[in-house]
């Protein structure tokens, strides 16, 4: 039987550039060689793209802040593609899980794993995703939306009005609707890169300025004092989700650090909650998903509320972190769908629809 033809794409032009190299160095060690073809495409921090020429089945997972060698440059991206059967785009963040390169994919007609433009765009932007959220119904935290550039700030209003403030006027609107601890956020940037907590007026302001140097819109967030916990969804019309993970974090919040280099940071699969509060997360999580208009795959990330066991959800993330560590595999390994066996069904996925 002819091998599919499969370019995964790593790397990337985000903030999570690093990440997402040990996402896709994992993916394709994995991947079945005798089933697929794989063309490793590596994507630099400017954009370039390269074939990845180190013989497919001598690359092996990379630890993170690892560098990429043995690169051919690509001329003609388009024609490229165009060879192939599918994409795996492996990509974290801006320009690969924001539908920039959905759109590339679909101008092209190659078929492709994951979510596809809308949702993808949607679920990057930390601000949109909480006003489908809201329309839908799904508990999360209270939230202020602002903009800031060149050290200029306007406060967006519920009705989307904006309004040009001086920092310390936003802060005082800001702390009117919100209390401490709150957490300010780029509302386009993953794996937590940008996030502070901020426990008073002077720490919100260097949050604030802190996020604006990784994008123009600012998410600040009520914060809330709770479990953290995620569910991984697969499918397309028929849904299928994973047990609850939670996340026990080596520091006072979910940070890059705590995510990618602290070692006490530690993942609970199953985690230890109730049959009743575990089937309302997952059907949280499919929710969320179609509203979204979800495809292929997302993992679902959610607060329980100490206090009160109020669900409350955090974010969806359409490409998830991929290593053989990395929650969402490790999530549907616990029902006993191994991390090659999940590869195959996305990419199955993708190919019958």
């Amino acid at each position: 039987m002819e091998k599919i033809k499969v370019c995964v794409i790593f790397g990337g032009i985000s903030t999570e550039h690093d990440v997402s190299i040990v996402s896709g160095t994992s993916v394709i060690e994995k991947l079945n060689k005798e089933k697929y073809e794989i063309f490793p495409t590596y994507i630099d921090k400017q954009g370039n793209w390269y074939k990845y020429t180190k013989p497919v089945n001598e690359i092996k997972v990379v630890s993170i802040k690892s560098t990429i060698q043995q690169l051919e440059k690509i001329d003609n991206i388009i024609e490229y593609l165009k060879q192939m059967d599918i994409a795996f785009p492996v990509l974290h963040g801006l320009g690969g899980e924001d539908g920039s390169i959905q759109g590339l994919f679909k101008m092209i007609n190659l078929a492709y794993v994951g979510c596809g433009i809308l949702s993808s765009s949607i679920g990057m932007d930390k601000v949109y995703t909480k006003i489908i959220f809201e329309k839908v119904k799904i508990p999360q935290a209270k939230y202020e939306y602002i903009k800031a550039q060149n050290n200029k700030y306007t406060y967006i209003y519920p009705d989307f009005l904006e309004q040009q403030m001086e920092l310390e006027k936003i802060i005082e609107k800001v702390n009117e609707n919100l209390n401490f601890p709150m957490f300010v956020k780029p509302s386009n940037s993953g794996s937590s890169v940008g996030v502070k907590k901020a426990n008073n007026k002077q720490e919100l302001e260097i949050a604030i300025i802190n996020a604006s140097q990784f994008d123009t819109k600012i998410l600040i967030e009520q914060g809330i004092s709770g479990r953290e916990v995620e569910c991984a969804v697969l499918g397309n019309k028929e849904i299928i989700t994973s047990p609850i993970g939670e996340i026990l974090s080596a520091e006072e919040y979910y940070s890059f650090d705590a995510k990618y280099t602290n070692q006490s940071s530690k993942t609970i699969i199953p985690a230890d909650i109730d049959k009743e509060t575990s089937n309302k997360i997952r059907d949280l999580a499919i929710k969320a998903f179609k509203a979204i208009d979800g495809k292929g795959l997302s993992r679902v990330d959610f607060f329980i509320e100490n206090k009160t066991n109020k669900i409350y959800i955090n974010e969806i993330n359409t490409m998830p972190g991929f290593t053989t560590i990395s929650m969402y595999p490790k999530l549907f390994e616990q029902i006993g769908i191994t991390y090659k066996e999940l590869l195959d069904k996305l990419i199955e996925l993708e190919i019958k629809k």
